[in-house]
């Protein structure tokens, strides 16, 4: 049975009282900090743990600062202790994702599930710094495109993915203002990412991955943040025109030379779906950017 929820999931600071039906953190929070939890009304919360994915997952030890399994679904889990976190990426996917393919990825494939490219970062970044204070949230807080149709060669849906990001980041830096955040848009969701950088200047690092557009012509259009991008050569974004008709289509790639993008290397990477796989130079260069040792 589906579960439909009254109201959206918040991301806020925990308030005094009992714990809320969701997952421990992966490391115990700083004591002088509050953990960040879920917020739900009664009856939500009755229904969450009356059974269904939240409360399946929950149980398994995940923690996540969003969920509504309301129409397509949204979610945001985070992969390590954000509450501690001194470095945080947020992961934001591209078109057809949907909470079904949270864990199992488009079509039953999982290196495109967020879950699984979240936890893939987060291992590679503690690998590369062992003494690291880290967190990866997979942001999947947007109603996505639905396959390769007009909604996909529009920026509507990234419009309105890239308000509730901003909101979301802005959150999240409220409660974590020492943490430096990285932005990674994969496809469709790097439109998303540099919509929204305009409007969170203390976002340093943005970073596109086989991304059509970023709803820019020019990196220092996207308020002054770092922007990397890798595509790569097996990748079939290169076939798709570089066009941009009113409100139509995506203009100048971040991987085009002229909108000044700086390069990431993609080797390894076998295709549009590849880019957070382990064993790539892109996962292991896109936790590079996340630690701050990516060169400028």
């Amino acid at each position: 049975m589906k579960v439909l929820l009254s109201t959206t999931l918040l991301l806020t600071l925990a308030l005094p009282g009992p714990t809320l039906a969701t997952a421990a953190p992966a490391a115990p929070p700083s004591p002088a900090l509050p953990a960040l939890r879920i917020a739900l009304h009664d009856a939500d919360l009755a229904m969450l743990r009356a059974g269904g994915t939240y409360a399946t997952w929950a149980a398994s030890g995940r923690q996540f600062l969003a969920f509504d399994p309301a129409g397509d679904g949204t979610a945001a889990e985070v992969v390590g202790d954000v509450s501690t976190a001194d470095r945080i990426a947020v992961l934001v996917p591209g078109v057809d994702t949907k909470l079904r393919d949270f864990d199992r990825g488009l079509g039953g494939v999982a290196r495109r599930a967020p879950a699984v490219q979240a936890r893939a970062l987060y291992r590679t970044l503690r690998a590369a710094d062992r003494s690291a204070r880290v967190a990866v949230v997979a942001w999947l807080g947007y109603d996505t495109p639905e396959g390769i149709g007009v909604d996909a060669i529009r920026e509507k849906r990234a419009r309105q993915g890239a308000e509730r990001l901003t909101g979301f980041v802005q959150g999240l830096q409220a409660q974590r203002p020492e943490a430096a955040v990285t932005l990674v848009g994969h496809s469709y969701g790097a439109i998303v990412v540099g919509l929204a950088a305009p409007h969170l200047p203390s976002v340093h690092d943005v970073v596109a991955l086989g991304a059509p557009g970023m709803g820019a012509s020019r990196a220092s259009d996207l308020g002054g943040a770092r922007v990397w991008s890798a595509l790569a050569a097996t990748d079939w974004m290169r076939r798709i025109p570089r066009l941009r008709l009113f409100d139509l289509g995506h203009g100048r790639r971040p991987s085009d030379t002229a909108f000044g993008a700086r390069p990431l290397p993609a080797a390894g990477v076998a295709g549009h779906d590849y880019y957070l796989t382990p064993g790539t130079d892109t996962i292991d260069a896109v936790a590079g950017v996340v630690l701050g040792r990516a060169a400028a």
